[in-house]
């Protein structure tokens, strides 16, 4: 869901759909928390359906920098399965076999591939404004949704 380094910059926030194509986007200070953004992620979609629109995902996949007790709690609340890898403590002993690790991570990492090779003003930021950059973040996610409308 981010990306970039944790010293100066910013991270890019991505959430995305099972194909890899980004549904939402939000930049961050890179020395911020990236927990904290999941909830507004998940909070700036809106499935449209036949009947009313339903901002509840089924499951949502993320690496294990994201697991916290509190936010799968707050996940659980919302109705959202939480797939992330449990963290592994080098001073915690763990006993039998190690768990599989099943997450599809590799669709979000391919959104950001797509978007740095597509987009080179979001891989180097040349604005000053917070605002503008989101902006080209947001235009470059249109644009890779209306290239997939239009070759289908």
């Amino acid at each position: 869901m981010a990306r970039g380094g944790k010293g100066k910059g910013v991270l890019i926030h991505a959430l995305t759909e099972a194909s890899g194509m980004p549904i939402a986007g939000r930049t961050t200070p890179a020395n911020e928390d990236e927990r904290a953004q999941v909830v507004p992620l998940l909070d700036a979609v809106k499935v449209r359906t036949g009947r009313a629109a339903r901002k509840r995902f089924k499951v949502l996949a993320a690496d294990k920098g994201y697991d916290s007790k509190a936010l799968r709690h707050r996940l659980r609340r919302r109705g959202t399965r939480a797939q992330f890898p449990k963290r592994v403590w080098k001073t915690k002993k763990t006993r039998g076999r190690p768990l599989k690790n099943d997450t599809p991570r590799f669709q979000a990492e391919r959104a950001f591939a797509w978007l740095q090779t597509k987009y080179r003003r979001l891989v180097v930021r040349w604005e000053r404004l917070t605002t503008c950059f989101d902006a080209f973040l947001g235009l470059g996610i249109i644009h890779m949704w209306v290239q997939r409308l239009i070759v289908g």
